[in-house]
């Protein structure tokens, strides 16, 4: 599993060809012993449990960065490996 990002303690990766679970593009984040799915589209916690204050944290990275998430998994459907993308500062 590819890590495309990792800020405030957080760990963002993206499986390749992870369509079957989910159906939806989707990011997995890890942070300590939490471990939760994220939907691309509209930044929804699909599956697991996080942190309130982590969640907000991921939802609003995934906003900053929607369309290099959506390249990156249009390459990760694709079984290619998904750019590194900028941490949230």
């Amino acid at each position: 599993m590819p890590t495309i990002s990792i800020f405030y303690g957080i760990v963002i990766a993206m499986y390749f060809r992870d369509v079957q679970r989910h159906h939806l593009p989707h990011i997995h984040a890890r942070y300590q012993d939490a471990n939760a799915v994220f939907s691309i589209e509209d930044a929804s916690l699909l599956d697991g449990e996080f942190p309130p204050n982590k969640t907000r944290l991921v939802q609003a990275w995934i906003e900053i960065h929607r369309e290099d998430l959506q390249a990156d998994w249009a390459l990760a459907v694709n079984g290619e490996e998904p750019f590194r993308i900028p941490p949230l500062q």
